[in-house]
């Protein structure tokens, strides 16, 4: 008979460091929300699609960060409490392209409309 696979419970500090970097990424996705929303009601601009041009990329950005750090806090999770290796995450990097691009689109927004 096999013997069974030793139980081995997982370091709170982990699972806490785990819920710490999901906290830290729902929080960055809610400033994204807020931004836009900002953008969507204080800002001016001459024309109208300018506001909007610039409100939803961060509205829509943040909305789709929450879901994917919920999804990753899970996979992290479930990589620590089976033993497997943590998986590789692209969330930095996209998050790092899309603040550059929209950057640029704001700096683009405010040349053109002014």
């Amino acid at each position: 008979m096999p013997a069974a696979p030793e139980s081995r419970e997982l370091d709170p500090r982990f699972s806490l460091a785990n819920e710490r970097t999901f906290l830290a990424w729902i929080r960055t996705s809610l400033a994204l929300v807020a931004g836009g929303v900002v953008a969507a009601k204080a800002l001016e601009f001459h024309h109208d699609a300018w506001r909007w041009i610039v409100a939803v990329p961060p509205i829509v950005v943040g909305g789709m960060l929450a879901l994917e750090s919920t999804r990753r806090w899970r996979l992290v999770q479930d990589a620590m409490e089976t033993g497997r290796p943590l998986p590789v995450g692209r969330g930095l990097k996209a998050i790092g392209v899309f603040i550059a691009a929209y950057a640029v689109l704001v700096l683009v927004a405010a040349t053109v409309d002014g």
